[in-house]
């Protein structure tokens, strides 16, 4: 079983440039908030770009693709999907709305993950929407050559449950110290 323990954090050295992009965030974040209250207008407008980039970025890497005139009207629900690409996109959309809506109400349990997985699938029939994995993967690839290498094993299945369990309840108390401390 694997170890998640984010009270070690602390005890990481931290690299000059690391804490340099820690802090440029926190500038960055309270620009963000003054202009939430200047421009909210326009803010709202770059939300909706940044959606539609992270759902066509975010899809990308499974391998899942349209055109972007398809990812836009998906996004912005104008159309219904035509095939499971477009299925899996307006699950990636309809997770990210909630998360954007809702994120600092959200809680990080296993329950609600699994109940966000469920919605991501929602648009599909799959059988494994809202469940953990009940088969072992591995992250592999394959060279031009054609041998496969295994660059990573995830936890098996049978691990998966108590390892989601422990990884939030680390999470949150991680979070509650932190809340504590500021």
């Amino acid at each position: 079983m694997r170890e998640f323990n984010y009270a070690l954090i602390k005890d990481k050295k931290w690299d000059s440039e690391l804490l340099g992009l820690v802090a440029a965030i926190y500038k960055e974040a309270g620009k963000q908030e003054m202009y939430l209250k200047q421009r909210p207008k326009e803010l709202e407008k770059l939300v909706e770009i940044a959606k539609i980039q992270s759902t066509e970025a975010s899809n990308a890497i499974e391998g899942i693709v349209t055109t972007n005139t398809r990812i836009r009207q998906l996004v912005e629900e104008k159309t219904t999907p035509k095939n499971r690409d477009e299925q899996e996109i307006a699950g990636y959309r309809d997770v990210l709305g909630i998360i954007h809506e809702s994120f600092d109400t959200i809680p990080i349990t296993q329950n609600y993950i699994l109940q966000l997985h469920k919605i991501l699938y929602s648009h599909m029939n799959n059988p494994v929407a809202g469940r953990t994995k009940t088969v072992q993967n591995y992250m592999s690839t394959t060279y031009p050559d054609g041998h496969t290498e295994t660059l990573f094993t995830p936890l098996a299945p049978y691990e998966t449950p108590e390892a989601l369990d422990r990884l939030c309840e680390e999470y949150n108390r991680a979070l509650e110290i932190w809340n504590l401390n500021r």
